[in-house]
């Protein structure tokens, strides 16, 4: 565990990196986070064949469960394995809809898999890599009965067999909810080709077996919950592993909002919220300094956006999560992430980039919940880019910015 006040690179040392274009800064040292939460020992969502559900009848709970069937369509047993597909589609999908999500998921899965074999004759469903990370979400209509949100996505797919890293695409994801049985069902979901962010050229593909840890048995994908305290921030997580993941998912995504660097309310409220009190005096300096810095580099204003009406993006996703060390008082998660960061604008040499991060949460049980400690940075992992899919113009960004198109955290 870090000593408080020790400055660590976190989830927004990223995009401190990446939005200034300056090499890597210290930034805000610990945190824990999410904007999803019940009540004291309310569950957030429970698991069905492999399947998150369970979500409330909200806004964020509709994105939570629109971000978890993608993820889960998106792994590694549902793409390589036809009966796990089919009992998870059973759980997902709307009775009216379950044939035609079914048929549509096994055409999908025949289109994608070859993806997951590298450069091998075949594809090893031990060895592969399947991950997808949100990195935004929008409501494209809501009401009691149903909810359309689209997804701004990333996936990283191919095998830790063979010699071809596994590469790098960018999605956007339609998802079309109902409410049905208490929980939001599927109806359908349709893919695209997504904004395309260029991987952060300081970064360097990593060699195939360095993915061996994200492998189907070695990590989980990140699940989202869609409940929200009544401050907007994180209720009371379990005492669990899966508790001590969600915060350290949530703790990564709250550093890659935008309201972290413009919005120094917002950024006080959400470290008082979700920080150790051990930390929280040293973790609202760095995370101060932080903010000042990208607003500069920049030339945001507290709106988010430069003179010329550019706004600033980022965005941070888990990609999986994995125990280093649990106890019932600590814990120690190590996260996989992808981080966006830059200007939507004109300018295409500020313009959104990519970075791929290890990092280790270090987690205390306070005040009934979990709190983070320390966010301490390990070398990248960085898939290959993409060999067809070109960046996009860096103003088609605004699309995906703004607090509106934040996902749900876990």
């Amino acid at each position: 565990m870090a000593v408080a006040g020790a400055a660590v690179v976190t989830a927004a040392g990223v995009i401190v990196s990446l939005a200034t274009g300056s090499p890597s800064a210290p930034a805000a040292a610990q945190s824990s986070p999410a904007h999803s939460v019940p009540r004291v020992g309310e569950e957030r969502v429970r698991t069905v064949n492999g399947v998150p559900v369970g979500y409330p009848r909200t806004q964020a709970g509709a994105k939570a469960a629109a971000a978890n069937y993608t993820t889960v369509s998106g792994s590694a047993a549902f793409l390589t394995n036809r009966g796990a597909r089919h009992r998870a589609v059973a759980v997902m999908a709307s009775d009216a809809a379950t044939k035609a999500v079914t048929k549509k998921a096994d055409q999908d899965a025949r289109r994608v898999v070859g993806a997951l074999r590298g450069d091998n004759a075949k594809v090893h469903p031990e060895r592969t890599i399947a991950r997808t990370g949100v990195l935004a979400a929008r409501l494209l209509g809501f009401d009691d009965h149903g909810a359309m949100v689209r997804l701004w996505t990333t996936t990283v797919r191919g095998s830790t067999a063979g010699h071809a890293t596994p590469r790098v695409g960018f999605q956007s994801v339609t998802v079309t909810l109902s409410w049905e049985s208490n929980d939001w069902k599927l109806r359908d979901s349709s893919g695209t080709s997504g904004l395309v962010a260029p991987i952060d050229e300081r970064q360097a593909s990593n060699v195939t077996s360095d993915f061996s840890d994200y492998v189907p048995s070695a990590a989980d994908d990140p699940v989202l919950s869609g409940s929200a305290g009544r401050n907007g921030f994180p209720a009371n997580y379990a005492r669990d592993e899966h508790g001590a993941h969600a915060a350290a998912v949530s703790a990564a995504m709250l550093f890659g909002d935008p309201r972290f660097f413009v919005n120094d309310d917002w950024r006080h409220r959400m470290l008082a919220a979700t920080a150790a009190p051990s930390v929280l005096e040293a973790v609202t300096s760095d995370a101060d300094s932080t903010a000042r810095l990208v607003m500069e580099n920049r030339g945001v204003g507290v709106d988010g956006k430069t003179a010329d009406g550019s706004e600033l993006v980022t965005r941070t996703a888990a990609l999986a999560t994995r125990s280093i060390s649990y106890s019932d008082q600590a814990a120690s998660v190590e996260l996989w992430t992808a981080s966006v960061g830059g200007v939507a604008g004109k300018v295409e040499t500020q313009r959104p980039q990519i970075a791929f991060l290890r990092m280790t949460v270090d987690l205390v049980w306070i005040d009934g919940t979990w709190k983070t400690t320390a966010v301490t940075p390990s070398e990248p992992l960085v898939p290959s880019p993409s060999a067809l899919q070109e960046a996009s113009p860096a103003d088609r960004f605004a699309d995906v910015g703004g607090a509106s198109n934040a996902p749900a955290l876990a």
